[in-house]
């Protein structure tokens, strides 16, 4: 019985120790178009599903990061906002703390405000967006996030 005991334990242990693979992230919508290098730092892609017009004035789209992958800063004339739908991911606001973010958080990115998004290191991240009021405009693109931002 002892023995049995103590096979059983080691092998718990060394279980515990092997490397676990990341879960494969869920979506519901296609991989989508990948992002263009001059926007994105690592591979991202796009699935619009909501196309602009003038009568909903509302782009809304699905963004897959992979691990790594991330925006360069940006704003948005009207502001936008993140949903976020499976993986772990950041964003950040210029001069504000790195906010980690998983499945079911909702942020508020502030009009013509500079900020980032992206996946973590090891875990993609998938997250819907809104952008309302597109007559004031859809986005600005800026600089590149770099390592030392994105790793602090």
């Amino acid at each position: 019985m002892r023995t049995l005991l103590v096979t059983f334990t080691l092998s718990l242990v060394i279980m515990g120790c092997k490397e676990q693979k990341p879960t494969p992230l869920t979506s519901i919508f296609p991989e989508g178009t990948k992002g263009a290098a001059k926007y994105f730092t690592g591979n991202a892609y796009n699935t619009g599903l909501v196309a602009n017009d003038t009568t909903l004035t509302t782009v809304v789209g699905n963004v897959y990061f992979e691990p790594e992958a991330r925006s360069n800063w940006h704003t948005h004339p009207a502001g936008q906002i993140l949903i976020i739908t499976d993986g772990i991911g950041y964003h950040q606001i210029e001069g504000q703390p790195k906010q980690t973010l998983k499945k079911g958080d909702v942020v508020k990115c502030p009009s013509n405000v500079r900020h980032w998004h992206g996946a973590s290191p090891k875990v993609g991240l998938q997250q819907l967006y809104i952008v309302p009021n597109t007559e004031k405009g859809i986005v600005n693109w800026m600089e590149t996030v770099t390592n030392e931002v994105y790793n602090q």
